[in-house]
């Protein structure tokens, strides 16, 4: 009985072998993610899975977006640091560090890492921290080095079944 109403509401829900797989691959991509960035006691641990979901669900290539993520986060964590070391987070302080990724990312032609720029910059200067913003910005792309890490690596031994753009 129980197992015809699953069955059931698998098919009713459009549940298929690849979704099945795509779940199975994203969970085991997520949780290796997980589990080294707290073997490496990473202090924002939760930074590696985030970012391999990032990678692993994207339609984006994983190496394309890999790449975008992690110079865009290595352009942010540098310049949100340097902006949190010098000046207090404030509105105008926040704008010119946004609009300087957007120049700095278009400029070194790697214009889209600026989401990725401008995201590691708003957690590096505007969440408060009690360790020095080069710490911080260190960290924030240690771990989503790692996330990406993981997500190239599974993606080269377990390729997507679904179509990337």
């Amino acid at each position: 009985m129980a197992r015809s109403a699953i069955l059931s509401i698998v098919h009713r829900a459009n549940v298929n072998r690849d979704s099945i797989l795509d779940s199975a691959r994203t969970t085991i991509a997520a949780v290796v993610s997980m589990w080294l960035a707290r073997l490496l006691k990473m202090p924002e641990y939760y930074w590696a899975p985030i970012s391999t979901i990032v990678i692993i669900q994207s339609t984006i290539p994983p190496r394309t977006l890999g790449w975008q993520r992690f110079v865009g986060t290595a352009l942010g964590a540098v310049l949100g640091a340097a902006l949190a070391t010098f000046f207090r987070p404030s509105v105008p302080v926040y704008a010119l560090g946004i609009f300087i990724c957007g120049l700095l990312s278009w400029l070194l032609n790697v214009g889209a890492a600026y989401r990725f720029a401008a995201i590691t910059l708003s957690i590096v200067l505007l969440i408060p921290h009690t360790r020095p913003p080069w710490i911080i910005g260190w960290h924030r792309f240690l771990e989503v080095s790692l996330g990406i890490a993981v997500a190239l690596a599974v993606t080269l031994v377990w390729p997507s079944a679904k179509k990337t753009v």
